[in-house]
């Protein structure tokens, strides 16, 4: 089976760190390539994406060209909202049934999973990869085993190679009339100026 690792997000803007997070996870897991799914206006974010869906799908597309294991999809842009997690699993899955998925997320997701939709479905539905950043509370995958018997085994933890950057600090620089030169693709950069994104 083809293994496809999942990465989720606003995307808003995106920038080297998904990037990179995407290359070392696929690199790490053997995945043959990586979907990237931007989130048209996720439950846990209500109305607090900053740009439009149009103009994150333009600049995420920039940002993964010319990567072959890159991909992305529209799987919660087409659809009406709520977006859950397990749906899109659910979506993707049987879009490709040959597929194992993994879906990759933060150390602070995994601590909160009790709290998430479904989530005995979810961790049935793949595996999920749990990036560890070094300055946070340790995670494990037998945190959850009382409440959800087996998650330790559908759980991977990697080290986070994200280097500290967020879109929230990239949107602060930019507002602040800051250079976020090498913080994002210069294909995104040269977007970003050229539609006058992010000013205050």
């Amino acid at each position: 089976m083809q293994r496809i690792g999942i990465l989720g997000g606003t995307f808003d803007p995106p920038h080297i760190g998904h990037l990179v997070l995407a290359e070392y996870a696929a690199e790490a897991l053997s995945f043959e390539y990586v979907v990237f799914v931007p989130a048209a206006d996720p439950p846990h974010k209500r109305g607090e994406t900053r740009m439009s869906i149009e103009h994150r799908i333009a600049m995420l597309e920039l940002a993964i060209a010319g990567n072959p294991r890159f991909g992305w999809s529209r799987v919660d842009v087409d659809r009406p909202g709520p977006h859950y997690t397990v749906d899109t699993i659910r979506i993707l899955q049987a879009a490709d049934e040959n597929a194992e998925l993994y879906f990759v997320m933060g150390g602070d997701s995994l601590r909160d999973l009790p709290k998430w939709n479904r989530p005995q479905e979810l961790l049935n539905a793949c595996k999920l990869v749990v990036l560890q950043r070094p300055n946070m509370e340790l995670v494990s995958p037998e945190m959850h085993e009382t409440r959800f018997p087996g998650s330790s085994e559908r759980i991977i933890i990697l080290n986070d190679p994200l280097l500290g950057f967020s879109s929230t600090g990239i949107v602060e620089r930019l507002k602040a009339g800051k250079s976020i030169r090498y913080m994002t693709p210069g294909t995104v950069l040269a977007y970003i100026h050229d539609h006058q994104l992010y000013r205050k």
